[in-house]
């Protein structure tokens, strides 16, 4: 290696440091991204030297060895195997938490037979002080063959002589190969494999040949070899892949464990206090207690304290609106502004406070230590609905919005528990249709009291969060069983020390997801947005003119009031535009729900966002639009079908859309991010359709069954 260094990858296993030290090193010069063809978050930025130089610096997903079990860490094998690879590193700073160094060394001992220079980095030091762990770092430096480094991305200790270790030629920081031994030497069988992958490319060293031989059904060839060459030797040697791994594992803590002890000057004495509260936190049963409040509190968080700034928002839009309205004149143009294109940005930007409140508190539980003691808790349960320990954040943030909690799921290694994930947490009742669920209850059942304590409202209420709940679990476990997936449903992780918060990292984290939710769903939302406005704004013909015509003719003869005017007039141009054709045309598809046409136009534009069913229901029914529900209550309980003394919302009806509103995925942003989150739109269209579906079946049923 002749070239100076221009990639930089942090590597090292899960929760040992290494996205504070990312944070330390690149500050705001970094941004978040998906490897090519996959779904894998990647976070880069640029880390000056200092001899002035910018070297690119790639933080890659956690790992604990070269034999992933998730998608994050074969994109981590497939980086470091394949030198052909876009992000393939010229240089390793290896990330290690030295309160956990027993068990986070066997990684480093497998990239150092690679031949990639690396330079060792430990990690927590502080909380090591406290602990009364002492090191004595010639023992890893003589063991490895590594420069090795103490360093704080709290208090920026030893940052700047990191820098001045990669800066230059990385060739002086890696072992001579032709002096230095494998830490592990391979097996006979082993060996054999190794030399006739290394007889195809003179270029493997012999580690590396042996990972071809493991990784050659997944993993991207190095050029000039081909995965059938591989495949064939596999086969014809009869080469056993695991019981190679399980040797090599075994081996290499066989001689890791030895050097840990002769490093270690002084361990920790007793219990210390990890100990001691994960006596509490992870006991059978107090640790789903404490973790249950937590949740709850998460919940509760998000649910009411997002509430001031998302007003805040809504207040400032609702401003901007008649400010344009005031200043320009009437016409297409003011229309799109104050109809189409405001509502749009402020159905993007009135989700920042929950998306960012939930972000920064599991930051902060991640941060301290607990989220890994969240997972651990409530894994068994999770798993015999094809979930994961993890999904447990989702599934209780999605009661406050599917948006955050949706994007919460990248914390789900496996493949398939995170697509589970992402499918059914719409089904928890979100914020969104506490409007819906109101309006419809105070309508069609009656405030009465059960058993002199409770009230049959809120029993109701409370029947719909538990039916969301029913309907995700369930449908989770539906998943389960349809989806086919390779990978290993199994949970394995190390819970680390418990450590005060880093501010600036949960900060900064919070701040590139809420861009990405603006950016990349935002323009989303935005498109379909200005679409909604177009269907309603606009109708075939003369139909929106004709419209127009009748309501004037009407206010002439004196049946309209000139109070009402405007509600009526808006009320028969949203019949007459195309949303409203859409609602006549789906009539004969929803009446058997209980709907008709007017509940039909509601349906298609709450899909921009639930709680827009209130407001469509207010203008359809001439009500203006201060969105008083208790006189949107009064005036639909007189409304009657027409022609006949049957009411339009009756308990049949009310039921059934209760029902329809509590598993449709009436959510366009949510779409908008399962899409970003899956990588295309064939899961969030799956998703559409399964979820419409059922909810439709369901709302068939209760109507049918009542009516």
């Amino acid at each position: 290696m002749k070239n100076k260094i221009k990639k930089v990858a942090l590597v090292g296993n899960p929760n040992s440091g290494k996205s504070s030290l990312f944070n330390v090193l690149t500050g705001l010069r970094q941004k978040t991204g998906n490897y090519p063809g996959v779904t894998v978050e990647k976070k880069a930025g640029k880390m000056t030297l200092p001899n002035g130089e910018t070297v690119s610096l790639v933080d890659l997903p956690g790992l604990y060895s070269l034999y992933p079990n998730s998608g994050d860490e074969k994109v981590v094998v497939e980086v470091l195997l394949n030198e052909q690879h876009p992000e393939h590193p010229d240089f390793i700073i290896y990330v290690a938490d030295i309160t956990q160094l027993d068990k986070q060394l066997l990684l480093i001992s497998q990239i150092n037979d690679l031949g990639i220079p690396v330079l060792l980095v430990l990690t927590f030091s502080d909380i090591a002080q406290k602990e009364g762990i002492q090191l004595d770092k010639r023992q890893l430096m003589n063991a490895f063959g590594v420069t090795v480094l103490s360093v704080s991305s709290r208090t920026n200790e030893n940052i700047e002589a990191l820098k001045e270790s990669i800066t230059g030629e990385p060739s002086s920081l890696l072992r001579n190969p032709a002096k230095s031994r494998m830490f592990v030497p391979l097996d006979a069988e082993e060996e054999k494999i190794s030399k006739k992958i290394r007889g195809i490319s003179k270029g493997l060293n012999e580690y590396k040949a042996l990972l071809l031989a493991h990784h050659y059904e997944w993993l991207s060839m190095p050029e000039g070899i081909e995965s059938e060459q591989v495949a064939a030797i596999v086969k014809e040697s009869g080469f056993r892949s695991i019981k190679s791994q399980i040797r090599e594992t075994m081996a290499r803590y066989d001689k890791i464990m030895p050097i840990v002890k002769k490093a270690l000057i002084k361990s920790r004495k007793g219990i210390t206090f990890t100990d001691r509260l994960d006596n509490l936190v992870t006991h059978r049963w107090f640790g789903p207690i404490i973790f249950f409040v937590l949740m709850l509190f998460v919940f509760q968080s998000i649910f009411s304290w997002a509430s001031i700034p998302m007003d805040w928002i809504d207040s400032l839009f609702t401003f901007l609106n008649e400010k344009l309205i005031d200043v320009l004149p009437a016409g297409m143009f003011r229309d799109f502004l104050t109809d189409g294109l405001l509502p749009g940005l402020g159905g993007i930007l009135i989700f920042i406070p929950q998306i960012a409140l939930l972000f920064f508190l599991i930051g902060l539980l991640e941060n301290v230590g607990y989220l890994a003691r969240a997972v651990y808790i409530s894994d068994k349960v999770m798993q015999k609905f094809g979930l994961n320990g993890r999904s447990i954040v989702s599934l209780i943030s999605g009661g406050a919005c599917a948006i955050p909690a949706v994007m919460a799921t990248r914390t789900i290694s496996n493949w398939k528990e995170r697509l589970i994930t992402i499918m059914v947490t719409p089904f928890i009742s979100c914020s969104a249709r506490i409007p819906v669920f109101v309006m419809i209850i105070g309508l069609v059942i009656p405030s009465t009291s059960i058993f002199g304590i409770f009230n049959l409202q809120g029993l109701v209420f409370l029947g719909l969060y538990l039916g969301g709940i029913i309907a995700a679990l369930g449908s989770a476990l539906a998943f389960k069983y349809i989806l086919k997936n390779e990978e290993q449903s199994f949970l394995m992780m190390e819970l680390p020390t418990y450590r005060s918060p880093n501010l600036k990292d949960i900060i900064l984290s919070v701040g590139e997801k809420l861009r990405i939710f603006v950016v990349e769903a935002g323009k989303i939302i935005l498109i379909i947005s200005i679409a909604l406005w177009f269907l309603a704004s606009f109708g075939p013909g003369d139909k929106m003119k004709a419209a127009e015509e009748i309501v004037q003719t009407e206010i002439v003869k004196g049946n309209i009031l000139a109070e009402t005017a405007e509600s009526e007039l808006s009320a028969k141009k949203l019949e007459a535009s195309y949303a409203g054709h859409i609602g006549k045309a789906i009539e004969p598809l929803i009446e058997p729900l209980g709907f008709d046409w007017k509940i039909g136009i509601a349906l298609v534009t709450s899909f921009a966002a639930r709680e827009v069913f209130v407001g469509t229901i207010a203008t359809l029914y001439s009500l203006g639009n201060e969105g008083d529900i208790v006189k949107i209550q009064d005036r639909l309980a007189r409304e009657k079908r027409q022609g006949t003394d049957i009411p339009v919302f009756n308990l049949a009806t009310g039921v059934s859309l209760l029902v329809f509103y509590l598993l449709a995925m009436q959510c366009m942003s949510t779409l908008a991010v399962v899409k970003r989150e899956t990588g295309g739109w064939k899961w969030p269209i799956i998703q559409f359709t399964f979820m419409s579906v059922l909810a439709y079946l369901s709302s068939f049923a209760a109507y049918q069954l009542l009516n």
